[in-house]
């Protein structure tokens, strides 16, 4: 006998105030097959992600495992089912070390030494470094979704649903990923992959469900589509080029020299000889696997750690070393966090609100706020940048995560900086607004604009950098021009496997 999906969703509908988002969605997952599932942000995805994990309960429509009817009332009950989830906005309590946070979703007869002896095996296997004695409020980002990774797998799931799972990985790790990821499918685990990398769909995936405006669209064997007809899917239509544009800096705006900085963190990582220089009209990438020393020299660039050494950050030749965030602003220095929720935006205030954080445009000689004004430009950077968003009075948090991106990187731009600092600004974005924010920036290096850009994704990268530079254990590597740069080089760079330059080592020594 043929065994029954291992997944079935039928007319799954889940209404909002204002807005429908899931429509009558059914899907279907076989029994060790990996199943993608695409669309915009907004397009209903992770609404349907968390119904199938019990953390939302649809309105209408029925759910199948295994051929037997379920209600998942909580994800509690989805893990007891062998549902497991890794969210891209990560559920880990801050205060609770690495080993506490995977406990608390296993077996309690398991000892926490127990916990943290598995943390560390699977952490080895499949290359995702962490240290389960660290808490959570220590870790980068991409070291968060490490441990949510783990986690899962801990659990030895039937059904796997992974949120963006490649994005803090290098190249070869990925690699490493997707051989175990075919390896539990063939063991007859089920995975349920949402990604906005066409070609890891491509690559991966034996099925994938399209969905737009909350419905589903199409179904199709991505094996045999190209990047192109996926987006056509997708969105309706393809992405536009960004058009190739001649290479002329101008004059210094960043320049970075000496810069050594212990971490104030136990678990943090200490800054070594940093040297950059970022000129207007140009636009510099760091690369990295996160967790070493991005966030750390984000945090002196921006000035929330005013502690680097006297002359080792200038902006427009001016000592800015130990000048905090504002008055940094001022001199023309703006800067996209990684982090949507909590630092790039407040989540309760309105959009219009939150402009706030970066302009100070809308503030009368009084100290009154020009209410007016903020939500007039808060509904023209809505407009431009394509937000979907229930007009200027919509909380930040109403906003999926990709077009809360789009707002906060049209705040910046549309704020005339010099110096630009971006921090993954494509993480968790659609093909279609990755393509927006990336003409976007190359748009504000045409008109003058220095930009420094911190990724992980290496696609990105090489389509709109001028130079590369990668950032291993707290050192910067000697930068590449774009057209010098490889996969394979940057990769191994990666991993920290450059020779330091005579340059190098003097910063080093200083």
């Amino acid at each position: 006998m043929s065994q029954p999906p291992r997944l079935q969703l039928t007319q799954i509908t889940k209404r909002y105030p204002g807005v429908v988002a899931n429509d009558n969605v059914s899907l279907t997952v076989a029994p060790g097959t990996i199943h993608a599932v695409l669309g915009e942000n907004g397009a209903g995805k992770s609404t349907l992600m968390k119904i199938i994990y019990g953390a939302v309960k649809p309105d209408d429509g029925a759910v199948l495992f295994n051929g037997k009817p379920v209600h998942i009332r909580n994800p509690q009950e989805a893990r007891a089912l062998g549902i497991s989830m890794v969210f891209q906005h990560f559920s880990l309590f801050d205060t609770l070390t690495v080993a506490e946070n995977v406990w608390l979703g296993l077996d309690k007869s398991l000892t926490l030494q127990e916990v943290s002896e598995s943390i560390s095996l699977k952490a080895r296997e499949y290359g995702l470094d962490i240290d389960p004695a660290r808490p959570v409020h220590s870790l980068s980002v991409g070291e968060m979704q490490r441990v949510e990774i783990i986690r899962a797998l801990l659990t030895s799931p039937q059904l796997l649903i992974l949120d963006e799972p490649t994005s803090v990985l290098t190249p070869q790790a990925v690699e490493k990923l997707f051989v175990v990821l075919r390896q539990l499918a063939d063991e007859g685990c089920s995975i349920l992959y949402i990604s906005h990398k066409l070609h890891e769909i491509r690559a991966l995936c034996h099925a994938c469900t399209v969905m737009r405006g909350g419905q589903v669209t199409g179904v199709c064997d991505p094996r045999e589509e190209s990047n192109a007809s996926l987006s056509r899917l997708m969105i309706g239509a393809e992405p536009p080029a960004l058009q190739s544009r001649p290479y002329a800096p101008g004059a210094v705006v960043l320049e970075v020299a000496g810069l050594n900085l212990p971490s104030d963190d136990p678990f943090g990582t200490a800054l070594q000889g940093m040297a950059l220089q970022v000129r207007a009209g140009e636009v510099v990438g760091i690369a990295g696997v996160s967790g070493n020393g991005q966030s750390e020299l984000l945090y002196a660039l921006s000035g929330e750690n005013p502690r680097a050494p006297a002359g080792s950050i200038r902006l427009g030749g001016q000592d800015v070393s130990r000048l905090g965030p504002g008055r940094r602003r001022k001199l023309g220095l703006h800067f996209v966090p990684e982090e949507r929720l909590g630092r790039g935006a407040v989540p309760t205030l309105s959009l219009a609100q939150n402009l706030l954080l970066s302009r100070r445009d809308a503030i009368g000689p009084l100290g009154w706020l020009r209410l007016g004004v903020l939500k007039a430009q808060a509904r023209d950077i809505i407009a431009r940048y394509q937000v979907k968003a229930n007009g200027p009075d919509a909380a930040a948090k109403s906003l999926s995560g990709g077009n809360l991106q789009k707002f906060i990187v049209g705040r910046e731009i549309e704020a005339k900086p010099k110096l630009l600092i971006v921090s993954q600004p494509t993480w968790g974005v659609d093909v279609g607004a990755s393509a927006q924010i990336r003409g976007e920036i190359l748009a504000l290096r045409d008109a003058g604009c220095a930009v420094l850009v911190v990724s992980e994704e290496l696609d990105e990268l090489f389509e709109i950098c001028d130079r590369l530079h990668v950032i291993a254990k707290g050192r910067l590597s000697p930068s590449v021009m774009r057209a010098d740069a490889t996969v394979e080089r940057i990769g191994a760079w990666m991993s920290g496997l450059w020779q330091p330059t005579e340059q190098e080592v003097a910063h080093a020594q200083a």
